[in-house]
């Protein structure tokens, strides 16, 4: 059955509502666990002794805020403490003997709660989750369930068609019975997880088509854990830097892309392969999942070149370039840099916390390589396309202008 009229304005209200409570956790959720991973991996979280006793899978209070400071997710040690103190009052971390309430800047040991199977799962939090995990087991699957496809006049990019999904789902074996899982399917819309493409239906078994909403792996600041949010707007899929597409009408490409300091860029998103695949277009998002009823205004790209150049320029002997070689490990969220352009493409913006701007990568250099592999001639879909599907590692040559 699908709903129409005031019967639907009902349940956008109720759902609008429904995202607004929800949106806090699920940022919160995702936050905390992108900072468990980094922490693994920097081998910040630890099996620790004290007075001959081990604390399996857990880190030192006093040397996390220090890491955070180097890592830039904190500006002092004040703020820091403010940090995971929210992560604490959620319940993603707590002292180890759960001895202290506050988070303290000492010496003493605290964990993860997913790291030791105490984290509370109430009936919100199994949702969400749940919902992360079918958006994962997705991205990480191949399928041809993502496609951009037409509904009522218009074209939508990386849709789900509602039969092909609970297909999909079943055969993942996430649900019993047809019926339970549009059950499912209509849980995961009211927690702002998915999203029918014109926020006109609510999710029903047939040909409508939807979209997930949101971006499980932006990469997210720990210090938008302490800012309230505005206007939120729709996230897309690609990390850290995400866009949505205004409309179909023609060659209209505008975008629009919001960071969490309101500058206006424009860039095309890459990230590990394990993420989904490219949609052509990406930015950097600070937001949340919301079901709001009117699209956002969105703005023409503008490339970051002052100039466009051509491959034979950029190879010229004795030219105004140099050549520079930059060896990148995706992290948990991904490389955390962006391409534009073709024929050269060129570096269209870059996440100052990524690996990438650790490794010296830097806005308006030329793409020359991935991997060996010679990308002069190539868009920027096409070098998006090795990325994704390489290895975690890519080593990649670029050309900078002295």
């Amino acid at each position: 059955m699908v709903l129409e009229g005031r019967e639907m304005d009902g349940i956008g209200n109720t759902m609008q509502k429904k995202a607004a409570e929800l949106e806090r956790l699920a940022e919160v959720l995702v936050t905390g666990e992108q900072l468990r991973l980094r922490l693994h991996e920097g081998k910040v979280i630890k099996d620790r002794r004290h007075h001959l006793r081990t604390y399996p899978n857990c880190f030192v209070a006093k040397e996390l805020i220090d890491w955070l400071i180097e890592h830039k997710e904190a500006s002092d040690r004040d703020t820091a403490i403010k940090i995971m103190q929210k992560l604490l009052d959620q319940s993603i971390v707590h002292h180890v003997c759960d001895e202290h309430r506050e988070f303290k800047d000492l010496k003493l040991f605290y964990r993860f709660r997913k790291d030791d199977g105490t984290f509370p799962l109430d009936s919100e939090a199994k949702v969400f989750m749940r919902g992360q995990r079918i958006y994962e087991k997705l991205m990480n699957t191949e399928n041809n369930l993502l496609q951009t496809r037409e509904e009522e006049g218009g074209t939508f990019e990386r849709t789900l068609v509602a039969s092909e999904f609970i297909d999909w789902l079943l055969q993942e074996g996430e649900m019993a019975t047809r019926e339970e899982t549009e059950q499912l399917g209509r849980r995961l819309l009211e927690h702002g997880i998915i999203q029918h493409v014109a926020n006109k239906h609510h999710f029903v078994d047939g040909p409508l088509l939807y979209q997930f909403r949101m971006n499980f792996r932006r990469r997210r600041r720990l210090i938008e854990l302490l800012h309230e949010r505005g206007r939120s707007i729709p996230e897309s899929h690609d990390s850290p830097f995400c866009l949505r597409k205004q409309n179909s009408d023609g060659g209209n490409t505008s975008f629009l892309s919001v960071s969490p300091t309101k500058e206006i860029k424009v860039a095309v998103g890459v990230r590990r392969s394990s993420m989904s695949s490219s949609c052509g277009s990406s930015g950097y998002y600070s937001s949340s999942p919301t079901l709001s009823s009117s699209p956002p205004v969105l703005c023409n790209p503008k490339s970051v070149l002052k100039r466009q150049v051509s491959p034979e320029e950029l190879q010229t002997p004795g030219g105004p370039f140099i050549k520079k070689t930059f060896t990148i490990m995706g992290d948990a969220v991904g490389w955390g840099f962006v391409v534009r352009g073709s024929k050269p493409c060129h570096i269209q913006a870059v996440d100052p916390g990524g690996p990438a701007a650790a490794a010296g990568m830097k806005v308006c250099q030329f793409v020359v390589s991935v991997n060996g592999l010679n990308v002069l001639s190539h868009d920027y879909r096409t070098v998006s396309n090795l990325i994704l599907t390489g290895p975690r590692t890519i080593v990649m040559e670029v050309m900078e202008e002295v």
